[in-house]
Formats: C-alpha cells, structure tokens, sequence
C-alpha cells in the first residue's frame, strides 16, 4: 500500500481548517497513519526545502514554514501520492480548479494551506524527516 507525507501548513492552522481538510481525505477513503502537530525548526525547514536551496524564494518557504504550527501526517491507500496531489490543486491558488483544497481554501502562492509528496522518493524522506520512528 502506498505511503504519502501530507502537511498542513501554518496558515491552514491558523485559519482552522484542520478537520474539513482531514475530512476530505478521509472522505476520499484513504487511512491515516501518522499525525502529530509541531512548530518546524529552522534547521528541519532547511532539510525539508533542500532541493529549493539556492533559490531566491528559499528564505521566504522556510520562514512562512517556521512560523507557526503545522500538522504533518502520514496518509496510505492505492496511489494516494497522485491522489492527493489532486485533491490539493495547483500550488498558485489562483491556477486551482475549484472544488480542489487549494481552490477552495489557498489565499496566495506564499500561502497556500497545504503541502503533499510528489513522488514515491519524496514520500519516503518527507516520511523519514517528519516520522523517524516509522
């Protein structure tokens, strides 16, 4: 069964939006695994954004991520990676269709409520990062 790491990021804490974005994956069908919610350490949001290291948008990801709590999980179910990269929208909340977590809920591209794995590999770190005990 795959495995998916799946966040919801500070400004979705902040707004509430914990349940009703559950809700939609559970509603979907899939298991949840993992949850706990914590306030990422910068040196966590420098590993968890490598592959951005370098950019010029790299210090705004990594102090929107550190800003406040997140609620990270683990989700399983057949192709729930593809699934849920879905059901998220495109990462600019004005490309999302509606209907999806982004195109309902996202206000902006630095704030866009929610962050999924995009590959099996990813999953696995993502996973590995947040979940070392897994």
């Amino acid at each position: 069964m795959e495995q998916t790491f799946f966040m919801i990021k500070p400004d979705g804490v902040r707004r509430g939006l914990i349940g009703s974005i559950i809700s939609r994956l559970e509603t979907k069908g899939f298991r949840l695994v993992a949850l706990k919610m914590l306030t990422i350490s910068p040196e966590m949001a420098r590993e968890h954004y490598a592959e951005h290291q370098g950019k010029s948008f790299f210090n705004e990801l990594t102090d929107f991520i550190t800003s406040g709590p997140v609620v990270a999980m683990v989700w399983e179910g057949p192709a729930v990676i593809k699934a849920v990269r879905t059901m998220m929208g495109a990462t600019d909340p004005a490309e999302a269709d509606p209907g999806t977590i982004r195109g309902d809920m996202a206000v902006s591209l630095s704030e866009n409520v929610v962050h999924g794995s995009d590959s099996p590999i990813a999953a696995a770190r993502e996973i590995g990062l947040f979940f070392r005990d897994l």
